[in-house]
């Protein structure tokens, strides 16, 4: 097995750290490679995503990324390296969970999985703009749509509830969020043991903040999944806390949700817990060891509900104390 690790910016170099520590132990002979991409990268060699990292990572076929940050205003030649590495890699499914976490005053009924398409929508980055009027162009495909939902569908079939919510906006946009819907709709017709419902993304919004519980599995476009899902993390301690993991045939990404945080950077206070939560679903979805994932992410809760943590969960635990306290956990 091979890995490419991209810390990136700010706090994805310290989460990083702590990620790779934890898999070097759980796995010995994992192969690892550093490479670089982000705004530093850019602003030092001209290119976000360098030829080599990219190289690296089709060859390894595994990414741990940390974080980016990005120019506040448009930047010529700069696009964002993750989206720009999703697409190239063709990781097509974003996988993004919501379970509760043993935290003080945290929701106790959380169990719930984001789907969101990756490589179109409005993030396909087309804008044009006379000064007075701009445009974007959203893109939807059949193509992308249907095989987005095949992973969702797949993912609700082996839950214990085996529902799936159907997110669009068809009634204002019936070319496009219609056509992701109709495609999801085809695609559930092969699943006649997931029970199927859609929402409108407004009345989405207000359900997982009313009754996060009611929901199991919600498939999404790409920028209304990238909305709820930060939604959702709010509801269970922040994006701290928020992992993902991006797939593609035989290809995948694990990327904590969080940005880079360029105020608490080098600090030693960011919360290495989304990363080291992508790391597991890394492992269980992608490397097929779902034995290690569980460990790993048995030893996080652990930790949590003993109330070590860091500062942004009221802990005293620096980033790296943190990562030694699951490496104890998971000795044991």
């Amino acid at each position: 097995m091979r890995l490419c690790v991209i810390a990136g910016d700010g706090i994805g170099r310290e989460v990083t750290e702590v990620a790779v520590d934890v898999l070097t132990a759980l796995l010995p002979d994992l192969q690892m490679s550093e490479h670089e991409a982000g705004w530093d990268t850019f602003c030092r060699t001209g290119s976000a995503l360098p030829e080599a990292t990219l190289a690296s990572a089709r060859d390894c076929k595994a990414v741990l990324f940390g974080a980016v940050s990005s120019p506040a205003r448009k930047v010529a030649g700069y696009r964002s390296p993750i989206v720009a590495l999703r697409r190239a890699l063709d990781c097509y499914a974003n996988l993004r969970p919501t379970r509760s976490l043993p935290l003080a005053g945290g929701r106790a009924d959380l169990d719930l999985l984001i789907v969101r398409e990756n490589t179109e929508d409005l993030y396909i980055g087309e804008e044009h703009s006379d000064g007075e009027t701009a445009t974007a162009i959203k893109r939807i495909t059949r193509h992308a749509s249907m095989r987005v939902a095949e992973v969702a569908f797949e993912l609700a079939a082996r839950r214990a509830r085996q529902r799936l919510s159907i997110i669009h906006k068809a009634n204002i946009l019936p070319l496009t969020d219609g056509l992701f819907r109709d495609a999801a709709r085809t695609v559930a017709e092969t699943y006649p043991q997931v029970a199927v419902d859609e929402l409108l993304v407004d009345t989405a919004a207000l359900r997982l903040v009313q009754a996060p519980q009611a929901f199991d599995v919600l498939l999404a476009p790409n920028l209304y999944g990238d909305i709820l899902s930060d939604l959702a993390a709010g509801l269970n301690g922040g994006l701290g806390l928020a992992p993902s993991l991006s797939v593609g045939q035989g290809v995948a990404i694990a990327e904590p949700v969080h940005g880079s945080a360029p105020d608490i950077a080098g600090q030693g206070r960011a919360n290495p817990v989304a990363a080291l939560l992508s790391v597991a679903m890394l492992l269980r979805h992608h490397w097929q060891l779902p034995g290690k994932a569980d460990a790993l992410e048995s030893a996080i809760r652990q930790l949590l509900s003993d109330g070590i943590a860091t500062a942004d969960l009221g802990g005293t635990a620096s980033t790296r104390a943190f990562g030694r306290a699951v490496l104890a956990r998971l000795a044991h």
